[in-house]
């Protein structure tokens, strides 16, 4: 259970927080608060501008496509001139649902070779911290798209959130999430279970049906996001923070070893984070055609706190040492990663005094070199954490604040 006074108490413990931060962050809630209330004014159209956590991706002809939630519906929309103008929005749902649109849990967007478009979102339920995994296609270019599915097949009221979702070349397309049935149970039988699972499925007819859920492992952090990329062999690759031992939160990795057949659980990060709480504070991966993983991640340990970099040429098996990037001082925070081979690039936000921060590095050398961290934009609005794409071999970053047009900078080598 995640709760901001307990993710508060962990930043002071580490010094990381003063008075002043506090305070300047209390103002932006009451900035982004001010954004949503006059988003939800009746009589208000469906916009981008209004949505707290929009997604993003590049078909295989450079045009960009985003999804975004205005009040009980997912919104489609595409634009073939790098975010300058956009299309009209296209209605996912058409029957209202309450969706979970915050933070690390969001909707997602991947589209195929073929140009089909698929969405997964997490349907919030009735009893707190409980969700459904929904999921929706388009065949005709994103003019209309199919009446929602759900997912997950244990449909008890509990929590099936924080889905990643990929598409292969095959056409195959995978789902995984974090899943609370095994803990559920656990509970009926007066039997011991820490966190949640971490579940799959797989369609193998572009999202027409999805085969049945499987377990991947136990014991997983139960509220931060799931990251998942395709390896060069077209079966993906899972990232997500694992409890170790009583309540070690670092981070496991899983490779497929066959289309569904799981590999070994490995483990990632070492920094031995010790807590009894949630961070909302997921990894991130990008593997390229060369093949080789690269991963970000936050971790909070007292000897070793902050944003980190690492790569493996191996699967997974072994990995660089990490390197820490970032300023912990400024809540450095949400880490992104993109490689498009030797060039490699990490993004993230800092927040410092008034201002939101987004920040890039560059590794032109396939991430054991690293570039200055570059300043792309910063601003006193409410902002969301970054996104990093790639239309072909050219990277941007993407960054939202709420009430302004969605950003999209070109991420050149600075001259």
């Amino acid at each position: 259970m995640y709760d901001k006074n307990i993710f508060r108490h962990m930043m002071m413990a580490a010094g990381l927080v003063s008075v002043c931060i506090v305070q300047a962050a209390e103002h932006q809630q009451q900035q982004a608060v001010t954004v949503v209330e006059s988003c939800n004014q009746p009589g208000t159209l469906p916009s981008i501008e209004c949505s707290k956590t929009p997604n993003a991706t590049f078909d295989r002809k450079g045009r960009l496509w985003l999804v975004w939630v205005h009040g009980k519906h997912i919104y489609v929309q595409h634009s073939d001139d790098k975010g300058r103008h956009y299309s009209p929005p296209v209605v996912v749902n058409t029957v209202p649902e309450t969706i979970a649109a915050q933070g690390e849990n969001r909707p997602k967007i991947v589209i195929d070779k073929k140009g089909r478009i698929y969405v997964s979102w997490t349907r919030k339920l009735a009893r707190r911290f409980s969700g459904y995994i929904r999921f929706s296609r388009s065949i005709d270019g994103g003019r209309h798209f199919s009446k929602p599915v759900t997912v997950n097949d244990h449909r008890e009221v509990t929590g099936h959130r924080f889905e990643s979702m990929a598409v292969n070349t095959r056409g195959d397309i995978y789902i995984a999430w974090l899943d609370k049935r095994d803990l559920l149970a656990a509970k009926k039988a007066a039997q011991p279970y820490t966190g949640a699972a971490l579940y799959y499925t797989r369609s193998v007819d572009g999202g027409q049906a999805f085969r049945p859920n499987r377990k991947i492992a136990d014991h997983t952090c139960q509220c931060c996001r799931t990251a998942m990329a395709m390896d060069r062999d077209g079966l993906p690759v899972i990232l997500w923070r694992h409890i170790f031992g009583k309540n070690t939160r670092d981070h496991a990795l899983v490779k497929f070893a066959g289309p569904e057949e799981t590999g070994e659980v490995l483990r990632v990060s070492y920094e031995q984070w010790q807590v009894d709480a949630c961070p909302h504070h997921g990894p991130a991966i990008s593997i390229a055609d060369d093949g080789i993983y690269h991963l970000a991640w936050f971790n909070n340990a007292s000897a070793r706190h902050g944003l980190f970099y690492a790569h493996s040429s191996n699967q997974g098996k072994t990995f660089s040492a990490p390197i820490n990037f970032g300023n912990p001082a400024a809540r450095a925070a949400h880490p992104q990663v993109l490689s498009l081979g030797k060039r490699v690039y990490l993004a993230w936000r800092e927040f410092a005094g008034v201002h939101f921060r987004l920040l890039v590095m560059q590794s032109d050398d396939g991430g054991k070199h690293w570039s200055p961290p570059r300043l792309i934009d910063a601003g006193e609005e409410s902002a969301d954490y970054p996104l990093l794409l790639a239309d072909a071999d050219v990277a941007y970053v993407a960054w939202h604040r709420p009430g302004k047009p969605y950003r999209l900078f070109p991420l050149e080598e600075p001259e």
